[in-house]
């Protein structure tokens, strides 16, 4: 039996070959003496790779965990951290539309919900009059400190998402708006008080397993779990770190991106026992005290996005913490 749980960490890591990644704190600095940075260029499945990934502990209270809002307008990641004193990290999150700069997943800020996810989608041509109902993953910190990932049901009549600790598969019906009423009965849902979320999809790793929840959510449904893009995940670790990565991509010869999939894998490398996928490709972008990490797939640079996570220090840039 030892043998056999052995050989299952190890998995991941034989998939992907052996990951070196090599810490760039001075690169970013200053920096708390409790957060690390790290890089690798190693490749992933002998394609060209480039990956970041910042971890912090979440029971440190001198850093504070965000989120930040476009309020109907978007905005570049350096201009949000322009905008908010500075902070050690900013870092993309939610999926979005452009027309009107709406986020289409969940976003909570000091325990208030500022946006919500679309859970209903009408479906084309012969189904005009059926829609598609599905739950997106999300990421929260709480008051406590605590991390979790769940799939949330939101609804801007209630003061708190609703939240299931299991994928919960999408359905169809005539109804154009999903309501709490038509909630699946063998899901359990229950308040997610959360004081920081943001939602995306899927859900990569759950419980120290990978278990991607791309056709549950209908986010990278079928055979786009295979697509290779530039990426942004979160998760956090067993011992209470939250872990922030970005994957470069779309750049030939130098960093092709990553599937779910081989995200899934880099998340659970570094130690996450839950994981999220976030909104990727052009709007792919980590700052570290206001330096980018990855380059940005667009030929314009900085894709403005309505919300970023924010990890930020009152004492930031003055000495470092203990």
């Amino acid at each position: 039996m030892h043998k056999l749980l052995f050989l299952l960490i190890l998995a991941p890591l034989a998939l992907l070959g052996q990951m070196n990644w090599i810490n760039v704190d001075s690169v970013f600095g200053p920096l708390p003496n409790n957060v690390h940075v790290f890089y690798s260029n190693d490749s992933i499945n002998g394609k060209p790779n480039k990956a970041f990934y910042l971890v912090a502990p979440l029971n440190e209270k001198a850093l504070d965990f965000s989120v930040a809002i476009g309020n109907g307008k978007r905005y570049t990641p350096t201009e949000y951290h322009q905008q908010n004193n500075a902070p050690l990290l900013v870092v993309n999150t939610t999926f979005f539309e452009f027309v009107h700069n709406r986020n289409l997943n969940a976003v909570v800020n000091n325990g208030q919900l500022l946006a919500y996810n679309i859970h209903s989608t009408a479906l084309r041509g012969k189904d005009t009059f059926t829609y598609r109902h599905s739950f997106a993953g999300a990421i929260g910190i709480s008051k406590r400190r605590k991390a979790d990932i769940a799939w949330l049901f939101t609804d801007s009549a209630a003061k708190y998402p609703l939240a299931s600790q299991y994928a919960v598969p999408h359905f169809k019906d005539s109804i154009p708006v999903l309501t709490r009423a038509q909630l699946p009965t063998t899901a359990i849902f229950k308040k997610w008080k959360m004081q920081t979320a943001v939602a995306g999809g899927p859900v990569l790793i759950q419980e120290g397993q990978i278990k991607i929840s791309n056709n549950e959510e209908q986010r990278f449904a079928g055979k786009q779990i295979n697509d290779k893009h530039p990426r942004t995940a979160m998760g956090y670790t067993a011992d209470g770190h939250i872990v922030v990565m970005v994957v470069e991509g779309r750049n030939p010869g130098i960093a092709e991106g990553a599937n779910l999939t081989q995200l899934a894998q880099l998340m659970q490398s570094v130690g996450c026992v839950e994981a999220l996928n976030l909104d990727g490709g052009g709007s792919s972008t980590m700052l570290v005290n206001g330096k980018e990490t990855i380059k940005p797939s667009d030929k314009t640079g900085q894709r403005p996005v309505p919300a970023v996570f924010i990890i930020s220090s009152p004492i930031q840039g003055q000495k470092r913490l203990k």
